[in-house]
């Protein structure tokens, strides 16, 4: 089954105080670490959710040694999660079965987090799969299509935690060993805790 991913990535950053996506990660910036490492999850179909800004910025971004042309960037100017999410899956291939639900500021998610997610869902029955660490909802999470109708539906003001907890007997659960899946960055103390050391 096609696999795709929506990288969530048209905040504001205010609490950061600069645009968070551009900020150094080791010899690339957060977003594209996010980007490098589905891919090398096995990750194929990636779609961008930005602003114009950072659509400048990284429009001409092909990680090297990969055959993939640059990933489909999709514009939401608003920079609310929600409609990003809605923005990505209404620009994903007809192919796509399942989407992973992955944040732009999580360049430490691992390679394993994002594989157990897919297997999970390709070994079970569930249309929702969520990593979970200490009891605690992480990312990247995935949605399969018989879900997708719901939340383009759904109205501005509603949260893609609401539609979670609407459907909380329908998620399977992967436990999962790292905190990562719950670590993002949102403020320059967050990037100064994990940003890798050099």
């Amino acid at each position: 089954m096609m696999i795709s991913a929506i990288v969530l990535a048209a905040g504001k950053s205010t609490r950061m105080g600069q645009q968070k996506m551009l900020m150094p990660w080791g010899n690339i910036t957060v977003l594209e670490s996010v980007f490098q490492t589905l891919q090398n999850a096995g990750i194929e179909d990636i779609i961008i959710v930005t602003n114009l800004e950072i659509s400048k910025s990284i429009s001409n971004y092909q990680p090297s040694g990969s055959a993939q042309d640059k990933p489909p960037i999709t514009i939401n100017n608003n920079g609310e999660m929600f409609a990003s999410v809605q923005a990505g899956l209404r620009a994903l291939k007809p192919s796509a079965e399942a989407a992973l639900i992955c944040l732009g500021d999580q360049p430490q998610i691992e390679e394993g987090s994002i594989r157990s997610v897919c297997e999970a869902y390709l070994k079970g029955t569930s249309s929702l799969v969520v990593p979970s660490y200490k009891m605690r909802r992480g990312h990247p999470w995935l949605v399969a299509k018989p879900f997708w109708g719901e939340i383009l539906a759904m109205e501005e003001g509603q949260s893609m935690r609401e539609f979670l907890n609407m459907h909380a007997d329908e998620i399977e659960y992967i436990n999962l060993d790292t905190p990562t899946i719950l670590q993002d960055l949102d403020t320059p103390e967050d990037y100064l805790k994990y940003k890798p050391s050099m």
